[in-house]
């Protein structure tokens, strides 16, 4: 009986371990990903000089307690606003619905949106945003807050990874204009995951 069990948790040590190891090349291609593109001057939002210096986006280190399931609740009405930005620019967005979680031992939520006018485009048709602001910014994180992608349809559960949470354009440079992340998508707690502040 013992040897079976010893074998039984052995089996499920190896598939935890497979499944971390799989998230942990997703993310690294993740980074990857944006690391080249912040490189090619086609895509980048650094400016020249800080193109030519740059080698890496610096983030915390991957840490899967920031890897969530979420519940999502679509919201009974959708309604569009216009959200704050940098600039005097306002774009549209529809709040989609709201995601609640469990981190760090606390019930915590995100609202989710879409852009309105982006989602009228094909590839973007099931492209959702979730920027949000954290006790790290303004410290390890740019002071603006942070962004998430999600794509759907989205379930009733959804696997919500702060580790890839990346910065507006607007922290690498003053030519952009950026959403400003709505005060109800405050987490009161340090989110030490995604990327870091671009300049001290």
């Amino acid at each position: 009986m013992r040897a079976i069990l010893a074998g039984t948790l052995f089996v499920i040590s190896l598939v935890a371990g497979a499944q971390d190891g799989a998230w942990r090349d997703s993310l690294e291609s993740y980074w990857a990903k944006l690391d080249r593109e912040f490189a090619d001057p086609e895509h980048s939002p650094l400016d020249s000089a800080d193109r030519e210096a740059f080698d890496h986006l610096h983030r915390f280190p991957a840490d899967p307690a920031f890897r969530v399931l979420a519940r999502f609740k679509p919201a009974r009405k959708v309604r569009s606003f216009g959200m704050r930005t940098s600039t005097d620019r306002v774009p549209e967005y529809r709040k989609v619905g709201v995601l609640h979680f469990m981190l760090d031992g606390r019930k915590e939520e995100l609202h989710v949106y879409q852009n309105v006018k982006l989602s009228e485009q094909e590839p973007y048709r099931n492209h959702f945003f979730v920027p949000f602001t954290d006790l790290t910014n303004g410290e390890e994180t740019y002071g603006g807050g942070r962004y998430l992608d999600l794509w759907g349809p989205l379930g009733e559960q959804v696997e919500l990874d702060l580790n890839r949470a990346y910065n507006p354009y607007c922290a690498y440079s003053h030519r952009y204009s950026c959403p400003i992340p709505p005060a109800e998508n405050h987490l009161p707690l340090r989110v030490t995951a995604g990327v870091l502040k671009f300049h001290d």
